[in-house]
Parts: C-alpha cells; structure tokens; sequence
C-alpha cells in the first residue's frame, strides 16, 4: 500500500505547524522525520494516522482519500506508536498487545485461537513474551515501548507509524527494535514512517529523510543526501558544538585557548585523549594527523590547535617543524601512538623530542 500526501498542512485548530508537505512513501520503504523539538513531527504523523483532521491537502493510502476509510478498515491497514503514555487498567501485557487485533474481531471482541497465535508471535518478535502475564503498571518505560510496538505489529498493518519508537530503551533494545523494523519493511513490504531524534540511527536505517524545519519540509532525501557537513548544524541551529554528518556523531565545543597538552594522536588512538581534555577544560593541540585518519574529525571539533598533512602524505620538514614549535610550548605531551609506519615516522621523531625535553606523559 502506497501512502502518499498532497500539500498537505497539519496542526491544531486553526494554528498550522506544518505547511505544503507532498511526499510518497512506498511498501517496504522507510521514511524518517528529523527536526527540533516542535518542529512538528509527531503533528504529521497524527494527522497521517487520522487522529488529527488535515487542515488543508489530502493524506491517500494508495487512490483513497483517508478521510474516507471506515475506522474499523483504517485501523486494519494504519497502526500508530505515539509516545504518549496510556494507562491501561488492570491489563497484563499481553491483553494490551492483544487489544490491536480488535479491528478484526467481531462485535463481542472475542480473539480467536489464531488471533492469540499472532499476539504471541509479536510479542516473541520484540522479546517480550516474558512480560505476558505481568501488569502493564509494572513494567518499565522500556517495556512499555516494546509491547506498544508488539500491539502495533498485531495488527497486521501495511502502513506503521512510530514516533520516537526508541525513546527509553537502552542501546541493546534500540539496536533490536530497529533492526526488527527494518525486517518488516523488507520482508513484509510495510511502508514505515516514523520521527527519531537519534540522527546516527536515522542515518542507519532510513530510506529517505525528511527534514522539517520553520514549519515546512525542509529537505527530502537518501541519508547519503541529506548527512553533510553542514546542513544538519543549519537544521537544528547548532550554536555550540559540532555534529559530524560522516560519523552521525555530535561533539561539545572546544576548550579554547594557548594549547597547554600537545596530543600525538591517530587511527582512532587519540579520541579518547581529546574527550577527557575537553572534559577537563584543558586547551589543547593535536598532531600531526592526515586528514583522512578517523581522529581528525573529533580533533577538528575540540583541539585548541590541529596539525595536519593531506590525506596519504608523509609528514613534511615543515609540518614536523611547525608540531615541534607546538610542542616546545606545551606542558606536557601525551603519545597514544604504540607503533609508527611509514606514513607518521615524523610522529616517532616528535614523540623523541618531546621525551628529551622531559615533557612526554602516560595517557
């Protein structure tokens, strides 16, 4: 089933959030809403299940207007995961996920033993057969998550709506609901829309991104097209900090400042170094890094200074003259490097320097 929109304006009342939004998502597709709080996601993804009225344009699933779907065979086709907490009463957890086969019983809502046969096989989808017999009070926010997700996926939908589905689950948890996500859309062919705030996720697991800012779609497009230097610190207004688009990972700001430690980093060695002076609130210098080593990007964002030689370069005469320079004024020095090729001989050099003058330190 395609969803698709046409100019389609969403909010509250007579207040719009989200103007001129025409987008189509197809089976099998993953759509993903970023943008600031506010910005008006979890608006769009009400107004796409039918809980909110359109304020202007049209939502179809594939040539039907939603507007005019019956509840009962709307709620057989769209199923939507909000964040807003339910309270059920005295309901185990698998009476909740059970109660998304109600669009398929009949008046008396009774399940059948297949009904019960595909609530169970949710709940083992998302590892929480465990928690059947438990109160929903019980649990915690995290396994709220997951049933409201298996109630979701009980209903056998074609279109499913999540917002922020990873919000209160731990790491483990996030990994394995999207990846469950991402094996229904590719092997049940559902057509998946849903708001994340975890832009290294998203960048992971979407098709396509929408990207709304100032109350309209801002951007449309593959991850690969929508992550770039750049943009995603305009999207979100970054005043402080830096977001790297490549790594999908965000840094505080730099501790600015005459370098007082000179970081004789690369491959990734330096890394942990930087963070713990950032942290500490300790200016300071790195080097001699080629732009291509996975360190630059970090020491980029947080050194005070950073001493770098293009990508597959030796270190040249004056680059090392220029690290050495750095480190004559330097506190102290910490190498991370335990071996030197060929590529970062002038490190080896640098690191004997810094040992002769007394200046070398353990990290």
């Amino acid at each position: 089933m395609i969803l698709r929109t046409e100019d389609l304006t969403v909010g509250y009342g007579k207040t719009a959030v989200v103007n001129g939004l025409s987008v189509t998502v197809q089976p099998g597709e993953i759509l993903t809403l970023i943008g600031a709080n506010g910005a008006g996601k979890s608006t769009v993804l009400k107004t796409l299940a039918a809980q909110l009225r359109p304020l202007a344009g049209t939502v179809y699933l594939d040539k039907e207007e939603l507007s005019g779907i019956p509840e009962t065979a709307l709620a057989r086709q769209v199923a939507l995961l909000l964040t807003d907490r339910i309270d059920p009463e005295r309901m185990t957890c698998a009476d909740v996920v059970a109660s998304g086969r109600y669009p398929y019983t009949g008046r008396l809502g009774i399940l059948s033993g297949e009904d019960w046969r595909i609530v169970y096989r949710a709940m083992d989808a998302v590892r929480i057969r465990a928690l059947a017999d438990r109160s929903f009070h019980e649990i915690s926010d995290g396994q709220r998550q997951r049933v409201m997700l298996a109630r979701a996926v009980s209903q056998q939908p074609e279109i499913l709506l999540l917002d922020e589905p990873t919000s209160y689950l731990d790491i483990r948890h996030k990994l394995e609901l999207l990846t469950y996500i991402r094996q229904l859309a590719g092997e049940q062919g559902l057509a998946v829309v849903m708001s994340l705030h975890e832009l290294d996720l998203a960048e992971r697991v979407s098709d396509r991104i929408l990207c709304i800012k100032d109350g309209k779609p801002d951007r449309l497009g593959t991850p690969e097209e929508i992550f770039k230097d750049g943009y995603i610190r305009a999207l979100y207004g970054l005043e402080k900090g830096t977001f790297h688009a490549l790594f999908g990972a965000p840094e505080l700001p730099a501790v600015r400042g005459m370098p007082e430690v000179f970081v004789i980093g690369g491959g990734g060695a330096g890394i942990p170094v930087y963070r713990r002076l950032q942290r500490q609130g300790i200016p300071f210098a790195t080097g001699v890094l080629q732009e291509n080593d996975v360190d630059y990007p970090v020491a980029a964002a947080l050194a005070a200074e950073l001493i770098a030689e293009k990508p597959f370069e030796l270190i040249s005469p004056e680059t090392f003259d220029r690290a050495l320079q750095v480190i004559r004024a330097c506190r102290a020095v910490i190498c991370c490097c335990k071996t030197f090729g060929a590529m970062n001989e002038g490190n080896r050099r640098l690191k004997q320097e810094a040992e002769k003058a007394g200046l070398l330190h353990g990290h």
